[in-house]
């Protein structure tokens, strides 16, 4: 097995053609023939590089517009031959096959192209490369002695390799290189399967593919003996969090993401639901301590402030407005402490003020968060597999409720119950929250059964019980028992919002006609587990 390999002709042809000139010039001056496509080739020679077209090599000319290229016997069988097996180089011989040792190919930009949803299917159709797959697995499947070159980001270190070593490169180098052009395939097939699929009437296909691009290495995962890295997921339908752009601070840990990711969904609702009024969120292990919306931002932090002080402390904070100056005033308040601000966007004068207060505040600027997000495949590893389920979307928008005891809500009640609703389905079941004056005052969730989480929201909620005019509790699912909604009847809720469907909904029903307590039924239930 050959170690270093020459590089004496290498294939060319790429969409991405950012640093092509200059990895190719970098080539040719090492005295390696370049054979080319039709734009590669016309980009190379407009920066002087004298490169051999497909056709002189192949003998047949680009075709069925563009389709047909690359594949040939003079290309592939410069790819495939083995130059150590003599039955190989006497095929190459007979039939004027000359070696191929470097490809150099980025595939069309399918993933970009269906990243647009509104893109017509022949235009994406069109964007589905085969001659570049093709000829990226015979070189990788020969890596023995061909490199395969798949990225902008690979040039330099080839190039660095032939330079050290008189215009060869290492098998060690190859067989990353291989490995990478793999990876790259599998992917590219994953995405096109996957809009394939979505044209079926089918969320959970029969087989899965996925094909995640690794965005960063994380310090540790959610402790400190566990390694962990963020990946991004193309063609799921969020920018969400894995592709937001982080304006400052550290870079955001294991927990900073999976609670920023909780601000996002959170607020995301919180703002559709209330018909684009200001909402704001305060995430502390993934479920809500605080949560409010206003007219304005910088009120609908201070009310999600306010709900719940002690837990807000230390939290990541999400708005669904920008972040100027007067919000960045609130956030800096006293003796409040963020570790991370997820909003749309952040003014100039916010981030110095901000940057200002605590050197090491992570500021991610997500995507706008009123604007519904297109359904994708949540996906979660169990030992020996994984389980796959389209998202929790919906809403249940109040005017969908089913009016079931007590008194008619008003439209205060129901914005208030909407907010309790919204926060219960955002945190850890078993969850009951309470809301009061359109915020969030208490919260109940991760227990393992429903009265306890009732009795610790009214221990929440306590302080703040008596200012609120009418306060509302949610649920996240049915009460099994009226045990329950006793206790938060017992502590002033005038009003209850939960799905309904228990055996025993009568007895809960009839307590709350008893108390002169709403209750209003949604239909949906929200476990998150």
């Amino acid at each position: 097995m050959a170690d270093l390999v020459p590089i004496r002709r290498a294939l060319v042809s790429v969409s991405n053609k950012a640093d092509i000139a200059a990895f190719a010039r970098a080539l040719a001056n090492m005295g390696v023939e370049i054979i080319s496509t039709g734009g590669t080739a016309a980009a190379l020679r407009e920066s002087g590089i004298a490169t051999t077209e497909v056709s002189e090599v192949t003998g047949f000319p680009e075709m069925m517009d563009g389709r047909i290229k690359t594949l040939h016997p003079s290309i592939h069988g410069g790819l495939l031959g083995r130059r150590d097996v003599s039955g190989h180089m006497e095929a190459m011989a007979a039939h004027g096959i000359s070696p191929i040792d470097l490809v150099c190919i980025n595939l069309y930009p399918f993933e970009r192209t269906v990243a647009n949803p509104a893109v017509p299917s022949d235009e994406a159709i069109e964007q589905i490369d085969i001659g570049g797959p093709a000829m990226l697995r015979s070189a990788s499947k020969n890596h023995e002695f061909v490199a395969t070159v798949t990225s902008p980001d690979q040039y330099d270190a080839v190039i660095a390799e032939m330079k050290a070593h008189e215009g060869a490169t290492s098998l060690a180098l190859r067989r990353r290189l291989a490995a990478s052009a793999f990876a790259r395939t599998a992917g590219y097939d994953a995405a096109i399967s996957n809009w394939l699929a979505k044209a079926t009437d089918e969320p959970l296909p029969p087989r899965l593919h996925l094909s995640a691009t690794r965005v960063s290495e994380l310090r540790y995962g959610e402790n400190p003996h566990q390694k962990a890295a963020l990946y991004a997921l193309p063609g799921t339908g969020e920018s969400g969090i894995a592709n937001a752009r982080t304006i400052d601070g550290k870079p955001l840990s294991y927990n900073n993401l999976n609670d920023a990711s909780a601000a996002y969904r959170c607020c995301r609702d919180l703002a559709r639901a209330r018909g684009g009024a200001a909402a704001a969120v305060i995430i502390k292990h993934a479920s809500p301590c605080g949560a409010a919306t206003s007219e304005s931002a910088t009120s609908a932090f201070d009310a999600a402030w306010a709900g719940d002080p002690l837990a807000a402390f230390g939290g990541v904070v999400g708005v669904s407005r920008q972040v100027d100056v007067e919000l960045s005033g609130a956030i800096c308040e006293g003796s409040r402490f963020v570790e991370v601000i997820v909003a749309p966007s952040f003014s100039e004068a916010a981030i110095q003020h901000l940057r200002e207060r605590w050197k090491n505040v992570r500021l991610v600027e997500a995507a706008d968060m009123s604007t519904p997000q297109s359904p994708a495949i949540e996906i979660r590893t169990i030992p020996g597999g994984l389980l796959a389920q389209t998202p929790d979307l919906g809403l249940a928008p109040h005017d969908s409720w089913t009016h079931a005891a007590g008194p008619a809500p008003d439209d205060d009640m129901l914005r208030d119950a909407t907010i309790a609703w919204i926060a219960a389905k955002h945190a850890a079941s078993n969850a009951v929250t309470i809301a009061g004056n359109e915020r969030l005052i208490g919260l109940g969730g991760g227990q393992v059964d429903r009265l306890t989480a009732a009795r610790i929201a009214v221990s929440k909620a306590e302080a703040s019980m008596s200012s609120a005019d009418a306060p509302v509790a949610g649920s996240d699912a049915f009460f099994p028992f009226p045990d329950g909604p006793e206790v938060l009847i017992d502590a002033g809720v005038r009003c209850i919002v939960q799905p309904g469907g228990s055996k025993r909904d009568d007895e809960t029903l009839a307590c709350c006609n008893d108390r002169g307590v709403t209750c209003l039924l949604t239909g949906v239930r929200h476990f998150r587990h």
